[in-house]
């Protein structure tokens, strides 16, 4: 069945995201195949890396997810309507002005620093009950999480430090996992089995989507997938065993022909080196589109690449499709993401990540939810 996310229909649909929510179930149990026995977490920050909270969530429930990962406390409370009784980790932690929705929404805070620990901590004297926490361990990333002085405080004082909580999850993040052969790799998975030694038991967690492909020794008790529930390759350079669940697609405005030595676009930045026949589609950087794909990145038109020329502009894109075979016509469908150009395409034409061409999708294009193949 198809879902669209509204119900307005018009007869001509400039551009349309279709997301294949029966493929992030399948990618789910891509990844519990992977990583067993660890328990695989859903990680559904920034509204499910772009895709819909509501539509991922609902089909990773389906498919048996109970643990999620969040970043904000809005996040956490938007999934909380639709996941009453899965555990929701939020990984900003427990700022003060965050601890009332925390309780209230029955959410997990993944603690980052020493300061955290002893307001939570507080929190649960005063209110007389015990807290669950999750604690971030830096191992390397140098970002949030324990610093390695900190550490060595918490596991010499673990006993007054951790009063009032119950620590479910002791966790880390790797910052070379989508590179298998980065020392890096090594060196964390060393420093968290040190810290780890160092506290009290409680269930690890190390990997998201690159270090699930990493091995045994990354799993741990816990995975956190995100970028590959989303279809996007972890490892780049690799096979992908994970699905693709977007797919973007546009349609062609005009074709023109144009002779040899004419320009395309803003700034002038594309010469013609042959007479070329040229297609514009409605779709521009306010679609989300990088303006670095701007004689660099592809379409498919009739399952054939054909290459970006000119500058990205706002709300249209041009493209040469000279050696595109059969006819090519306004109206015709035009795919940016998907079978032909995948994901990870996109993103290195564009010079950047999968995660953010994803989170930086617009709401410009209509969105379609399919949850059958």
């Amino acid at each position: 069945m198809d879902r669209a996310d509204d119900e307005l229909v018009t007869d001509f649909e400039a551009a349309c995201l279709t997301v294949r929510t029966f493929a992030i179930a399948a990618n789910f149990r891509t990844a519990q195949r992977l990583a067993s026995p660890s328990v695989v977490a859903g990680v559904v920050k920034a509204d499910a890396y772009g895709i819909g909270l509501t539509p991922v969530a609902e089909a990773l429930l389906q498919a048996g997810c109970d643990t999620f990962f969040v970043a904000r406390l809005e996040e956490g409370i938007a999934l909380r309507t639709l996941a009453r009784r899965a555990r929701i980790f939020v990984l900003d932690g427990a700022q003060p002005d965050m601890v009332p929705a925390l309780i209230s929404y029955n959410l997990t805070p993944v603690l980052n620093s020493l300061a955290e620990i002893a307001a939570w901590s507080a929190t649960a004297r005063t209110t007389k009950t015990r807290l669950d926490a999750a604690v971030h361990i830096d191992t390397g990333m140098n970002r949030l999480g324990l610093a390695a002085s900190e550490l060595k405080t918490l596991a010499a004082e673990h006993a007054r430090l951790l009063s009032g909580l119950r620590v479910v999850l002791w966790m880390s993040h790797l910052a070379c996992s989508d590179e298998p052969d980065a020392k890096m790799n090594a060196v964390q998975l060393e420093r968290f089995k040190t810290a780890l030694a160092m506290l009290p038991e409680a269930p690890a967690s190390l990997s998201a989507s690159g270090g699930i492909l990493l091995g045994k020794d990354y799993l741990f008790d816990m995975v956190r997938p995100g970028i590959a529930l989303y279809g996007g390759n972890p490892q780049p350079g690799f096979a992908n065993p994970f699905q693709p669940v977007v797919r973007l697609a546009t349609k062609i405005m005009q074709v023109r022909a144009a002779p040899k030595g004419e320009t395309v676009g803003y700034s002038a930045t594309h010469r013609l080196k042959r007479p070329s026949l040229l297609a514009t589609a409605a779709l521009g950087y306010a679609d989300g589109i990088f303006r670095t794909l701007s004689n660099s990145g592809a379409v498919a038109v009739n399952g054939i690449k054909a290459p970006i020329v000119g500058r990205v502009s706002m709300d249209l894109l041009t493209f040469d499709v000279t050696d595109v075979p059969g006819t090519v016509a306004a109206g015709q469908d035009v795919e940016l993401i998907g079978e032909t150009i995948s994901l990870d395409d996109v993103a290195t034409a564009a010079n950047t990540i999968s995660y953010e061409i994803l989170t930086s999708l617009s709401r410009r294009a209509r969105r379609r939810y399919e949850d059958v193949p």
